[in-house]
């Protein structure tokens, strides 16, 4: 009798560490089975760029959360469901390699050196280095006139420094600290010109504080293919890729670039086909 009272007791201890185990399942990611099992999806999004990605009193905002919530909604996982976590340019491979995140879309563009670290779904979007300039400048039409400009060079990015070296040597670089910083100095005269990808110049100036003070010079300095960056192997490529499609065919994808990106009159590419990287 007593032998029985034990085994009763020892299945009933069994059951519940199977009902446990099973409860337990949910409180992972989806991971890279893509199914939207889990309770949450995490991904990384610039936190201060807008109209990009940017982390506002009021939530995130921009046009890469834009994508990055569709593609998770594609994926099975509502708006409430998802954290953001942000993804500066230097950290991104090491979050995707080390899987704090399970996707990254934040400015990113696909580039051999990245994809042998990582792979990429997309693009979705094709971005070119530009300039941007007073609404009212009638000088700068072309990247030669901006030979004896004051351009705006931020502190660890390459662009100022590549129109200097190739295109216009006798630029006059103005170091500042952010792409941020460089706006009231543009605006007030201080410098003549700022450059880096047309998206991220066209989400500054599409800011309230600065609508119709600027414009894009339109010059095309190089193709930037953003994508959204995986873990080297990841199964959600596939269907991440897929969500891009859907994203572009039911017109969602031009609605998200006109919101967010089109106050500052930005001319965008159409819709790249996935796989289809512009040098």
């Amino acid at each position: 009798m007593k032998l029985r009272k034990v085994s009763a007791a020892s299945a009933t201890v069994f059951a519940l560490a199977l009902t446990a185990t099973a409860c337990g399942g949910d409180n992972s990611t989806g991971g890279d089975s893509g199914s939207g099992g889990g309770k949450t999806i995490t991904v990384g999004i610039k936190f201060d760029q807008p109209g990009l990605g940017q982390k506002t009193p009021q939530g995130y905002a921009g046009f890469d959360v834009d994508v990055a919530t569709y593609v998770a909604k594609k994926l099975g996982y509502n708006a409430d469901q998802i954290e953001w976590k942000e993804a500066k340019s230097a950290d991104r491979e090491t979050m995707l390699q080390r899987g704090d995140v399970d996707f990254i879309a934040a400015t990113y563009s696909i580039t051999p050196e990245r994809q042998e670290k990582v792979d990429f779904a997309g693009p979705y979007l094709l971005a070119h280095q530009d300039v941007l300039v007073r609404s009212d400048d009638n000088k700068i039409k072309s990247p030669k006139d901006l030979n004896n400009a004051k351009l705006c060079s931020v502190t660890g990015s390459t662009s100022a420094q590549n129109v200097k070296d190739k295109l216009a040597p006798k630029a006059q670089l103005q170091p500042y600290p952010t792409y941020s910083a460089c706006l009231p100095g543009l605006q007030n005269g201080a410098v003549d010109a700022l450059t880096t990808d047309d998206s991220i110049l066209a989400g500054y100036a599409a800011q309230s504080q600065f609508k119709g003070k600027f414009k894009l010079g339109g010059f095309k300095l190089t193709n930037e293919n953003y994508g959204i960056g995986v873990k080297k192997g990841s199964d959600l490529k596939a269907d991440i890729n897929k969500a891009l499609e859907a994203m572009v065919a039911d017109g969602a994808w031009q609605k998200a670039v006109d919101k967010n990106l089109g106050p500052a009159d930005y001319k965008n590419e159409p819709a790249p086909k996935i796989g289809d990287i512009k040098s």
